[in-house]
Parts: structure tokens; C-alpha cells; sequence
């Protein structure tokens, strides 16, 4: 089984306006992320707030990301949920308007068994022929996906890479003891993403991407064309600007950033909340010269 994608992939945000999805700031979001060459989009991920979003409204935001991307690079799309059923369903429908792939994060709140999840992903790979990311993120979910239970479902039917964001480099070097021809292992954290890298990760899944595509593109790029020093010092020198970014719960500083970047808006669906932490944000895309 081949790569999904290999480098950058974004972890879209989905713009809003008066609480409605914003599909003008969205196209030019994905036309931008296309001329910095990402190679990879994500749709309706942790970072598109896909919890406050309507499974009809996950629907278009999918099909509008696919019809503008139009087969230049690979289009991912969320389908997670603490319901197995509600995730099928998810992935039918992500399926039927031409995703590539699907991203399906571990279920959250009801904190299952590991033989929950294995049977949890089994379940929707035995129901969609898509090629499916597992996404581990403990710190949102509540429960972490161990890396025997990833070494039981590795290459079952289209499971084919995992999203590690545990932050546990213990745990993600055992995850890289699995990955090979037929299993990926994905950053999901961009302030690990050349260590990952270094552990013979196929590439970044990120926030960062929304608003510094070029960068993050050109540092992945640089570790897998040779150039692994300037990759590592281009890793250094943004971590200030990563932190930022997770100030408060993910995608309200990022939504922040790219408002100061002329993106789209900073709004975000309750509970969320506007961010508080501009000035430092500003600050960093200073530093970056962005502003």
C-alpha cells in the first residue's frame, strides 16, 4: 500500500462568519494552501471544529474543499465519533463526494477498551473501501491508543498510517518499529514534526500549515531532499511560534493568526471562544516576518 501523501498535510480550519461557514474565505484558504505546496488537505479534522459542525454542513465543507482541489493533491476527510455507527456513516458520506482518504480519530468521553478500538476501526474499514488514518490525540480524547493495539490493526483492509499526537516520543518510537511498506506514521504534532521525521515518519499533519504553509512545506520538504540540518533549524526556529498556537485549545489561536494574516475571520462556534493571546501571536508572526 502506497502513501496517502508524503510532506505537509493541513489540518484545515473552517472559516466562519455570523455562524455560518464562510466558503468564500475557504476557497481562497485552499487555493493558497495549492500554490504553497502542500500536499495534502484535511477536512473536517480536530481543527475544523467538526464538533460544533452539522454532519450536512461536514458534507459541503468536504465537497467545496474537493471540487476546488480537483484532484491536484489528496483530500482527506474526517469521519470520527465516539459512536462506530455514527463514524460509517461519516465515511459513506465522506466517500460519496470523492474524499481519498479518511481520518478517524479514537472515540472520546466513552473511553473504550483497546479491543473496543480495534474492533471500533475494523468496523468502519470493513464498511468503506477508503484508505483510513487512525488519529491518537489522548489529550482530547481521554484515551490512548497503545501501540500494540496499532501493531493489531495495522494493514487490515484500507488502515494504511496513524496519526500520533500522544506527545510520548517512548510511545512514537515504538509506532515507528511498525510503520514500513504498508503502515505510515504521521505527525500530529508540528512542534515533533522533525523528530518524527527523523523516526522515518512519512510526513506532518498541521495546524501551523493553515498560515505558514510555505514554511512548513519547505522544512519537510528540505528533510526528505537531503537537507536535513537546514529542515532541523527551520524545526527550532518556530517552536516560539507553535507554542503560541496552543495556548488555548486548538483552532482558536490558529483562527486568531490567520485574521492577523487576512485569512478569514477569528470566529469559532460555542463553547469555543475568541482568543485572548493576540498580542503574542502578532508578536511571533513578527518574528517570522509574516507581519
Amino acid at each position: 500500500m502506497a502513501y496517502i501523501f508524503q510532506g505537509v498535510g493541513t489540518a484545515l480550519i473552517t472559516p466562519m462568519l455570523d455562524n455560518k461557514i464562510d466558503y468564500i474565505s475557504l476557497e481562497k484558504l485552499v487555493k493558497t494552501q495549492l500554490d504553497s505546496g502542500i500536499a495534502c488537505l484535511v477536512a473536517n479534522g480536530t481543527t475544523g471544529e467538526p464538533s460544533t459542525i452539522s454532519d450536512e454542513e461536514k458534507i459541503k465543507i468536504a465537497s467545496v474543499v474537493i471540487e476546488i482541489v480537483n484532484k491536484k493533491i489528496p483530500v482527506i476527510v474526517g469521519a470520527g465519533s465516539n459512536s462506530t455507527e455514527h463514524a460509517i456513516r461519516q465515511a459513506i458520506d465522506a466517500k460519496s463526494v470523492g474524499a481519498d482518504g479518511l481520518l478517524c480519530v479514537t472515540p472520546y468521553y466513552n473511553k473504550c477498551t483497546q479491543q473496543g478500538l480495534i474492533e471500533h476501526f475494523k468496523s468502519i474499514a470493513d464498511q468503506v473501501d477508503l484508505p483510513i488514518i487512525m488519529y491518537n490525540v489522548p489529550s482530547r480524547t481521554g484515551l490512548n491508543m497503545l501501540p500494540e493495539t496499532v501493531a493489531k490493526l495495522a494493514g487490515y483492509k484500507g488502515i494504511c498510517a496513524i496519526k500520533e499526537a500522544s506527545g510520548n516520543i517512548s510511545q512514537i518510537m515504538e509506532l515507528a518499529c511498525i510503520s514500513g511498506n504498508d503502515f505510515f506514521l504521521y505527525s500530529g504534532d508540528d512542534g515533533l514534526t522533525y523528530p518524527i521525521l527523523t523516526l522515518g515518519g512519512a510526513g506532518v499533519i498541521s495546524v501551523a500549515s493553515n498560515v505558514i504553509p510555505k514554511y512548513m512545506h519547505e522544512m519537510v520538504d528540505s528533510y526528505f531532499t537531503g537537507n536535513v540540518e537546514k529542515s532541523r533549524n527551520m524545526q527550532l526556529r518556530i517552536l516560539p511560534f507553535i507554542k503560541a498556537l496552543f495556548l488555548e485549545v486548538n483552532p482558536i489561536p490558529v483562527k486568531c493568526a490567520a485574521k492577523l494574516l487576512g485569512i478569514c475571520s477569528d470566529e469559532v462556534r460555542l463553547p469555543l471562544t475568541k482568543c485572548t493571546c493576540e498580542s503574542i501571536l502578532e508578536k511571533e508572526l513578527k518574528n517570522l516576518g509574516l507581519l
